[in-house]
């Protein structure tokens, strides 16, 4: 019996920046499974009596085909993780659990907002995907840390949703760990600062420390319903380290999926 299951979207046609985010999911399970580490999370979470059913890595043929992949693959009360790929990616996914939650709440670590209501001509660009979810209500509520980017532009989105963006500088993750709603965590790995995840497109320094998304995740007491993990690029990587990062942080979500559905 498997407890969550696992999708890998190999799409990074969105990226405004660098390509390369599509090679991630391949890469995350490598090093998830190289024997560096063992399968047990911080919290005791023994994952080797919780397997996962690992869908594979798809290649959708067009963006929303993103949709129809999470929706084939989506089981009742098993919640899904999805390895990505650019942060686009979200808004399609969130659009086939919308047809399954009635009500989702998001967390969204990053250093971006991902708010715009287009960029470079282009709605669906990774720096929009949340713009395009708060559009549709497909959230409840949007909560977002780490965030240390914010145009006027942003700010004016941040308004208009009624976002609860936590602006890195003011240091507040306090109050993150209850949800009215089933959660959703979208976690874009250039959240977590340059020195910890250098193996990202967008360095943005001044960011989240590994131990901090840790503690933040850990914390949290609500049904994790899906999650993504985002905006890794293998190409830009050194040793292995933000691989590791993200496959630790994938245990982690993983671990936390199964605590809090009991």
């Amino acid at each position: 019996m498997s407890f969550i299951t696992v999708q890998g979207i190999l799409y990074d046609e969105k990226s405004s920046f660098m390509r390369g985010a599509a090679d991630a999911p391949p890469y995350i399970r490598r090093v998830l499974n190289n024997g560096a580490a063992n399968f047990s999370t911080e919290l005791g979470v023994d994952l080797r009596n919780l397997p996962m059913d690992d869908k594979g890595d798809f290649t959708p043929k067009d963006y929303f085909g993103i949709k129809k992949i999470t929706l084939d693959n989506l089981e009742v009360n098993k919640p899904l993780l999805t390895l990505g790929g650019d942060h686009s990616i979200t808004y399609p996914v969130l659009l086939a659990l919308a047809e399954r939650y009635s009500a989702i709440d998001i967390l969204h670590i990053d250093a971006h907002a991902d708010l715009y209501d287009e960029y470079e001509g282009d709605k669906y660009s990774h720096a929009c995907p949340f713009a395009r979810i708060m559009e549709e209500n497909l959230a409840k509520k949007l909560i977002q840390v780490g965030i240390r980017t914010l145009t006027t532009h942003q700010r004016a989105q941040v308004a208009r949703f009624n976002v609860d963006c936590r602006e890195l500088k003011d240091y507040t993750l306090n109050n993150l760990s209850h949800f009215e709603n089933p959660l959703y965590i979208s976690l874009d790995m250039d959240g977590i600062d340059p020195a910890f995840a250098p193996g990202v497109a967008h360095h943005e320094p001044g960011g989240l420390t590994s131990r901090q998304v840790f503690d933040l995740i850990q914390q949290i007491d609500s049904p994790i319903i899906g999650a993504d993990i985002v905006e890794y690029n293998p190409k830009r990587d050194v040793s292995d380290i933000t691989g590791a990062l993200a496959a630790k942080l994938m245990r982690e979500i993983w671990g936390k999926m199964v605590m809090n559905s009991k």
